[in-house]
């Protein structure tokens, strides 16, 4: 690819020191926009390819400098608010906010300037065997985007790792399969028919995606979340037990109990609220665990 640095992307965060995306220290990277409208959504800023614009209602004083530079958008009454309708994301009253209540969430980058930033770090990474990983979002939505990064990454002999759903097409997990260490793969739901009720999109093209970068010798770490009352069923547990069976060589699965860390997001982004599921005790999350094991399942706990 000519110009690979100057292809450029949506993201909507860096996260630095994290230390669950993968081994050791990590920069974690989200890319913008998801093809699936998973019901337990728990990055629903990044649903969206655009930008989004962020108000924190516990964060404003009412000081009035959004409104003097936005009057039709910006509200500083008793009822605080924004007229998301009217924004065209012009960053003015962003500027003007003292406190950080306004936001955009997402902006465009170069592959260059991510490498840059992530690349500070590189002592770390050697030091604690971490790297980078790319998440989202859906990352193989923009897949030259992605390419273009897992590139220079490996050019620079940083481990890099992919958070991914697997729903994009073939051609782009062809590409970026010589550039990436690892791939986190999402399980959302075994059943057909329950992954499109759940998600909005089938798993068939999901399968046969893990399956080939599975043939290929990918290094694959398949993850699944579970929400009670949604996928913690008996015959979905069987079916990532059948479905790890078949893939003898993953690096293992991770299961990730459901958290209720999008609620606060969602009201301050303005997106449509969605159905809160209750969060596992830590010893339901064990009893699962424990169930998959006797199952077979190569468990691998965070």
């Amino acid at each position: 690819m000519a110009g690979e640095e100057q292809v450029r992307g949506a993201i909507f965060n860096i996260q630095y020191f994290c230390v669950h995306d993968g081994p050791g220290i990590r920069t974690t990277v989200f890319f913008k926009g998801c093809p699936l409208r998973c019901l337990w959504c728990h990055n629903p800023e990044g649903i969206s390819a655009k930008p989004v614009l962020s108000f924190s209602a516990v964060k404003c004083i009412h000081c009035g400098a959004c409104a003097a530079v936005c009057p039709q958008v910006h509200t500083v009454t008793e009822k605080r608010g924004v007229n998301r309708a009217a924004c065209t994301l012009r960053r003015a009253c962003v500027e003007a906010c003292v406190t950080g209540a306004l936001e955009i969430t997402g902006r465009e980058v170069t592959a260059e300037e991510i490498a840059r930033d992530v690349l500070k770090d590189r002592k770390y990474y050697e030091n604690s065997g971490g790297g980078v990983t790319i998440s989202g979002g859906e990352p193989a939505l923009q897949g030259e985007f992605l390419l273009a990064l897992v590139k220079l990454l490996k050019k620079e002999n940083v481990h890099a790792a992919i958070e991914t759903s697997g729903f994009a097409a073939h051609e782009v997990f062809d590409s970026i399969l010589p550039y990436v260490d690892l791939f986190l793969y999402d399980c959302k739901e075994t059943d057909p028919a329950r992954h499109r009720e759940f998600t909005g999109v089938d798993n068939a093209l999901i399968l046969d995606n893990l399956r080939r970068l599975h043939g290929a010798k990918a290094n694959i770490l398949l993850r699944c979340p579970v929400i009670p009352g949604l996928n913690d069923r008996d015959d979905h547990f069987q079916g990532i037990a059948g479905l790890s069976a078949s893939l003898p060589n993953l690096t293992g699965v991770e299961i990730l109990p459901y958290h209720k860390l999008a609620a606060s997001k969602i009201e301050r982004m303005g997106l449509e609220s969605q159905d809160e599921y209750e969060q596992p005790a830590p010893e339901v999350s064990a009893l699962w665990i424990k169930k998959l094991r006797g199952m077979g399942v190569p468990i691998i706990e965070a």
